[in-house]
């Protein structure tokens, strides 16, 4: 796999930083300095990934997803965000950001956010399904990948009807490690939910990351649903 990304922040010192991090993970490092410089980069070199600040003098990070996604929408692009920038967080979510991660940086949700971008990259170039339905245990299980947003309606919408038809007593959404979702998706999901909740059906999500799992709790997806780390957790907690 191609492991090239493209580096955008204004602050040198975090620019020396990351690219030390990410060249020791084996990345070619592309880098820029500001978001003007970044698209100069971005057009010239067209690297798979991006990795990009969001609160730059100039052009700043969104309107720099913005123009990354109107050139190539298959560009996976993490977002830098100050500590507390939900809004924000959202905000890249909503245009497609892979993932968001906030200063100061954790190594370990860099690892994750790059390990999230890279199964989407093998993921858009597989012929797997992204949602799938099976059976575990006393459960239908729907399997989610990629990125979830409106036009996964249809698809969601028959894998909940599939799962109903296996007469279970549960019916669990599972994310994998390369799914993400954004605004559209989270209205989606909620309208699964409801319609689980209106049929009495015992439901649970499992399998989000730290990050989507903030976004859901955020805009009130917990008061519909618990979420769980993985499916056995999510048995357990429904059987109590």
């Amino acid at each position: 796999m191609e492991k090239r990304i493209l580096l955008i922040d204004d602050e040198q010192a975090t620019l020396n930083m990351f690219r030390l991090m990410l060249m020791a993970y084996g990345y070619e490092v592309l880098t820029a300095e500001n978001g003007e410089q970044g698209i100069e980069v971005f057009s010239r070199e067209h690297p798979p990934l991006v990795l990009t600040d969001i609160k730059m003098p100039g052009m700043d990070g969104i309107e720099v997803l913005k123009r990354i996604k109107e050139a190539d929408h298959s560009t996976e692009v993490i977002v830098i965000t100050g500590h507390g920038d939900m809004d924000l967080a959202i905000e890249a979510l909503n245009l497609d950001a892979t993932d968001f991660i906030n200063k100061p940086i954790q190594r370990h949700t860099l690892e994750q956010a790059l390990k999230r971008a890279q199964e989407r990259i093998l993921l858009a170039k597989s012929k797997e399904g992204e949602v799938t339905v099976n059976e575990v245990g006393r459960a239908a299980v729907i399997n989610i990948r990629g990125n979830v947003t409106s036009r996964s309606e249809p698809y969601l919408l028959e894998a909940y009807e599939k799962a109903e038809a296996l007469g279970r007593d549960a019916i669990l959404l599972h994310f994998d490690d390369a799914a993400s979702i954004n605004g559209a998706g989270i209205a989606v999901l909620t309208q699964i939910l409801l319609k689980g909740r209106k049929k009495g059906h015992k439901l649970a999500i499992t399998g989000l990351s730290d990050n989507f799992r903030r976004v859901v709790e955020i805009v009130g997806i917990t008061k519909l649903v618990n979420i769980y780390d993985t499916v056995d957790e999510a048995l357990e907690g429904l059987e109590g």
